[in-house]
């Protein structure tokens, strides 16, 4: 149930604004990685395609627990659940840097993907118990900018790290900012209210009910085949721009830019929900678009300004996915018990792409001998998204961006 109450010295739209920022402190583990890859491959032995899986070895945890986390959640308390997802994150990094083998950076990638789905798979709910309900698809539009803005700040701050030191200095500086986070979550969310209320489903009637939901299956879908394309595109950038003679730190600003671009597209569909659009109109003009621009950035051969503007549009516009979809899972939930579980099972699938989308990149890149043929894995994703658009569009009558019918 939404608040527009003050809580403390925060309003409800300022608690929202903090669980965004645990939500950006958690994806900072994730774009850590990136900017150190380099370093990595020099310093551990990584090849291409093991780099690829340790990208995207940090969704293992979503992969494979989303549903589960999300019951939990609804269990022991939304507020909780990101106090533990935050304490996970911030010892994995640290853990991560005082063992730096091949071996080891592989268990903790898998515990920080554990550690950011406990974070930020109970964050719409989160917010949604938090904010006034007419305000709700504005402030989702700013929580699906908290991966595209911990890119930027990632790629860029972590940049600017590992030119003045080593790739162990960023994870340590990336366990103590989290729980910095941690600390104030604590000390500023208000804390879960009771379940012990009656009425409530037990946990098998919730997992139940939400895998029996069509719904539920074509939403986690459409992020999970947007979410392969982004990562692996983005996430490879720092190497492609590396293999191009481009700097470390230029190559950080670069990627850092186009990360940033999907933040903005986050932020306008919200907006644009806000005003009327409707999301299938939002996600089609998104998926096409991303199609387009893996074309001209990889397809022929560009000079590097077209190849980055390219880029750039294809993240820029890909934005308008993640808001919509975050605010459809929200309102096509089979019910209000079983929204956390239909995000955690978004969640997963999601997750699912993200550790399948860099593996695949890769294997093409390994098997065609350079990046040309980058955009036929990227389009193929991109089309089934825009088939499973379709079908939740039919079936629920998705016009506007007002509830559906």
């Amino acid at each position: 149930m939404s608040s527009s109450k003050s809580n403390g010295p925060l309003s409800s739209v300022g608690l929202a604004y903090l669980v965004l920022l645990a939500g950006v402190s958690s994806a900072l583990h994730i774009w850590k990685l990136p900017p150190a890859i380099p370093a990595l491959q020099k310093e551990v032995g990584l090849s291409l395609v093991e780099s690829g899986f340790l990208l995207s070895l940090v969704q293992m945890g979503g992969m494979t627990l989303g549903l589960l986390v999300g019951l939990v959640a609804q269990k022991i308390g939304l507020r909780r659940c990101v106090l533990i997802g935050l304490g996970l994150l911030s010892i994995s990094s640290a853990c991560g840097a005082l063992v730096a083998t091949k071996g080891a950076l592989l268990l903790f990638r898998a515990l920080e993907g554990c550690g950011f789905l406990m974070v930020v798979m109970p964050g719409p709910a989160l917010i949604k118990r938090l904010v006034p309900a007419d305000q709700l698809n504005r402030i989702m539009g700013v929580w699906g900018t908290y991966i595209p803005t911990a890119t930027v700040i990632a790629l860029l701050g972590g940049s600017w790290v590992l030119s003045m030191s080593n790739w162990e200095v960023l994870w340590w500086v990336m366990a103590v900012v989290t729980t910095a986070v941690m600390v104030l979550v604590y000390r500023v969310i208000p804390a879960d209210p009771s379940t012990a209320q009656s009425g409530i489903d037990t946990g098998w009637s919730i997992v139940k009910t939400t895998l029996l939901s069509e719904n539920a299956w074509l939403v986690g879908a459409i992020f999970g085949f947007y979410a392969a394309q982004w990562i692996a595109i983005i996430g490879f950038l720092p190497t492609i721009y590396a293999l191009a003679g481009i700097s470390g730190t230029t190559a950080g600003v670069m990627t850092a830019a186009v990360a940033g671009a999907n933040a903005i597209g986050t932020w306008a569909a919200g907006r644009m929900l806000h005003h009327g659009f409707g999301p299938p109109a939002l996600m089609m003009t998104a998926f096409v678009t991303m199609i387009a621009a893996a074309i001209v950035a990889f397809g022929f051969p560009s000079p590097p300004w077209l190849q980055f503007v390219s880029v750039f549009m294809l993240s820029l516009v890909g934005g308008l996915i993640p808001t919509t979809l975050f605010v459809l899972a929200i309102r096509l939930a089979p019910s209000p018990q079983t929204t956390p579980t239909t995000i955690g099972l978004m969640q997963q699938l999601s997750s699912l792409g993200q550790f399948a989308g860099p593996p695949v990149v890769a294997w093409v890149v390994t098997l065609t001998g350079g990046w040309q043929w980058t955009w036929v894995a990227t389009s193929g994703s991109a089309i089934l998204g825009m088939l499973c658009v379709w079908r939740l569009a039919s079936k629920n009558n998705l016009a506007t961006g007002d509830e559906p019918s």
